[in-house]
């Protein structure tokens, strides 16, 4: 597929956040000033706008190539989004993506994979794939059926038991619609008053896991001005099956787990300590829409790392 471009205005940084209720100063038009040693001299792009501009392109890629019906077909009913964050997007920056042609495979199960790529300015922004699979990519051996009823728990507190953080939200399809089109993503390809439709996207219900981590580490008293963190990676599996039950009002229960720092696990080639999440979202009946991990580092690490080199 050839590549096509795109420039996000601030405007679409502030309709995603808004809608995702991402607090985050790296997003915030005043606020990204106050946030110590900031070196993207702006606002930048939230990363799951980025995942659902490349959800919906890809949508698109699938229908152009009747492969829509090969998933319907055999079942596939995960998608999965394998996503490194290399660079920082800035609103007015025209970016490029890039999907490849699909690769099927049938081995040990059928895959459909495409390798995606953003680029802008002559730098990569981030590096991925996506795949269609019949049984989840990741984290998928965590078994939660033995939480107890997440209903009964108050918000915001850690599920007795477990090391989960509980954050509850409710779907909302103004917020979804508002989140596809600061995205570059149709919202009438997913909602249709008069017709009674209302498709969920895949990615923005897991873009609300922003948001929660955001208040763990707010209950935690981080400082988000001086130790700023930044994804580097985003691993993500959706189940459609779930996905297709979701409507206007639908409670979703997100699950935040956050793994030992180790020295085992740093950021490519540095000696930056990965802290990675795994954030599941559960819905009323207890069925697993998605699950996530996510890796984020310091951006204090990063600069200094980058010193070092220069």
């Amino acid at each position: 597929m050839k590549d096509q471009s795109f420039t996000f205005e601030q405007i679409h940084i502030e309709v995603a956040r808004n809608a995702s209720d991402d607090f985050n100063l790296f997003h915030d038009k005043h606020k990204w000033l106050q946030v110590t040693h900031n070196p993207f001299k702006g606002p930048i792009v939230l990363g799951f706008q980025l995942n659902t501009l490349i959800e919906y392109q890809i949508r698109l890629y699938r229908e152009a190539h009747h492969e829509d019906q090969i998933i319907a077909d055999n079942q596939l009913r995960f998608s999965n989004y394998q996503i490194i964050f290399v660079n920082a997007l800035r609103p007015r920056q025209e970016m490029t993506l890039d999907i490849k042609k699909t690769l099927i495979a049938t081995i040990p199960e059928l895959t459909l994979t495409n390798r995606i790529a953003i680029k802008s300015q002559g730098k990569t922004i981030l590096l991925g794939y996506k795949k269609e699979t019949k049984h989840p990519l990741f984290l998928a051996d965590t078994d939660l059926s033995g939480l107890p009823d997440l209903n009964t728990l108050p918000d915001k507190t850690v599920v007795p038991g477990t090391e989960f953080f509980l954050k509850r939200k409710w779907m909302n399809n103004g917020n979804v619609k508002n989140f596809l089109s600061g995205s570059f993503a149709e919202q009438s390809d997913y909602f249709d008053e008069l017709l009674q439709v209302a498709q969920y996207p895949e990615v923005f219900p897991c873009s609300l896991t922003s948001g929660a981590l955001l208040e763990k580490a707010q209950l935690e008293n981080h400082d988000f001005k001086r130790n700023p963190m930044v994804y580097t990676s985003h691993d993500i599996s959706v189940d459609r099956v779930h996905l297709a039950t979701l409507k206007n009002n639908g409670k979703l229960h997100i699950l935040v787990k956050q793994l030992p720092e180790s020295p085992d696990k740093t950021l490519n080639h540095t000696s930056i300590m990965l802290r990675t999440y795994e954030c599941f979202g559960v819905l009323e009946n207890k069925a697993v829409l998605f699950r996530i991990k996510l890796n984020l580092v310091p951006l204090e690490e990063i600069i200094k790392n980058l010193s070092a080199k220069t």
